[in-house]
């Protein structure tokens, strides 16, 4: 059954159920009625008041408070007209009688009150039940994912089914792009996009069915964590009606919350797996390194003192000597500057104003306080760090960090900077760490 039936506004009944409601109670109490009388004739009509409560409670439980309204109506009608004095009329007599009645009356109201409170609860408790039992199945099919477009392509498949809807997901700031669709290839329309954009920016929830940007053809909501906005999902349906209304709400809002937690595992896991990578990377680096310097050094040293004995014995020629010597000494700076033989300037960290980069260890303060950066954002960081105060076009600043394939990607490296002055900058609307060089690239201010 689809969750858009199992989690829709309780209807207000129908007049075909009202009327079928109403006619089973008078059926019932003509029944209780009738055995009343066969009661009557041989014990009296004392125990006939009990007959009357069983069809109240019937009826309330199986249709709901009116009916069962009607039938306590009904069983104190029935009960003053055949069973006390005068008989078949509705005027009583004796003061027995009429607490009789009013008891029945009010006992007969309360039950059948009592009645419809529980069937409510029942309902509301299958509901509940069902609902936990859809958030842990979806739960589930995110756990079996292992990348962040598995996640994705779980997502929107799971919610079209559930809300009987088609769905999409969208990631990216300025420029939404569709991550995974119920609907194979789809090109959104402006307004759309534009939707789309305003959820992944504010966080709001915009589209068909919602106050704001209602005119679009989807609604759109946030998937996000505690942190940070992840992407949309966007929901439509054929004919046009808002997807989601009432009480499905908080269902659609439990299974984002779901779907927010698998998409920050996966992105967790990528990062680990980037950082790993990088450390195994440095570490195969450094022993490179360090085996150039044990392999490189020692020849250097010794063609450059070779070339020093040559020139003070004045042996050969003058100018080849000198030349050996300054190529030698060329050599043995470079290779001292590539296995940080001398001192290295990466290994002091650099200070900028309350901002502090640690190239050698990796890490970023501000305020003291150690920032989270992502593989990404750190080495756009650390290439502006390295060379600090000058303008880095947009292009070596892909090449370095995301390699030559991605240099036209100019979206990569924007959101990345974007993300560095939300952590770093004290006013990230008005930088004055990372600046803009309009049409060029970034600077790291001094």
């Amino acid at each position: 059954m689809k969750i858009s039936r199992l989690f829709s506004e309780p209807r207000q009944p129908d007049l075909a159920y009202l009327l079928t409601g109403h006619a089973v109670a008078m059926l019932l109490v003509a029944v209780a009625t009738v055995i009343g009388q066969l009661v009557a004739s041989r014990w009296g009509a004392d125990p006939v008041v009990l007959l009357y409560i069983p069809p109240v409670l019937l009826v309330a439980v199986y249709w709901g408070l009116w009916p069962s309204l009607a039938a306590a109506v009904a069983a104190t009608l029935a009960y003053n007209f055949y069973f006390t004095v005068p008989f078949h009329t509705f005027r009583i007599q004796s003061p027995v009688d009429i607490a009789t009645v009013v008891i029945l009356f009010i006992v007969a109201l309360v039950t059948s009150r009592l009645a419809g409170q529980l069937r409510e609860q029942a309902r509301l408790a299958a509901s509940h039940a069902a609902r936990n039992a859809t958030i842990a199945g979806f739960a589930r099919r995110l756990l079996s994912c292992t990348s962040e477009q598995s996640i994705a392509d779980v997502v929107v498949q799971e919610l079209a089914r559930l809300f009987g809807c088609n769905a999409i997901l969208l990631a990216g700031d300025n420029e939404p792009r569709v991550v995974a669709s119920t609907m194979g290839e789809i090109q959104l329309a402006p307004s759309d996009l534009a939707a789309a954009a305003v959820t992944l920016t504010t966080g709001e929830a915009v589209g068909r069915g919602v106050r704001r940007l209602d005119p679009v053809d989807w609604q759109f909501r946030p998937i996000q964590s505690a942190q940070t906005i992840l992407a949309a999902i966007g929901l439509a349906r054929e004919d046009g009606v808002p997807p989601i209304a009432g009480q499905q709400l908080q269902l659609l809002e439990n299974l984002l919350d779901q779907a927010a937690l698998a998409m920050e595992r996966a992105r967790l896991d990528r990062e680990a797996r980037e950082v790993a990578k990088l450390r195994e990377r440095d570490a195969i680096r450094t022993s490179l390194l360090a085996s150039i310097g044990e392999d490189f050094k020692p020849s250097l040293n010794a063609i450059g003192a070779a070339a020093r004995a040559l020139k003070r014995a004045g042996e050969g020629d003058r100018a080849v000597i000198a030349s050996v010597a300054t190529e030698a000494a060329k050599l043995d700076r470079y290779v001292d500057n590539l296995v940080d033989v001398s001192p290295n300037t990466e290994q002091n960290p650099l200070q900028l104003g309350d901002v502090i980069i640690d190239l050698y260890r990796r890490t970023v303060l501000k305020n003291g306080e150690e920032v989270h950066l992502t593989p990404k954002e750190y080495a756009v960081f650390a290439e502006l760090a390295k060379h600090a105060g000058r303008v880095l076009t947009h292009a070596h600043l892909l090449r370095a960090v995301w390699g030559p394939a991605q240099e036209d990607q100019i979206d990569y490296l924007r959101v990345a900077i974007r993300a560095l002055r939300q952590k770093l900058e004290d006013e990230p609307s008005q930088p004055k760490l990372i600046v803009n060089e309009p049409a060029v690239g970034y600077r790291l201010s001094t």
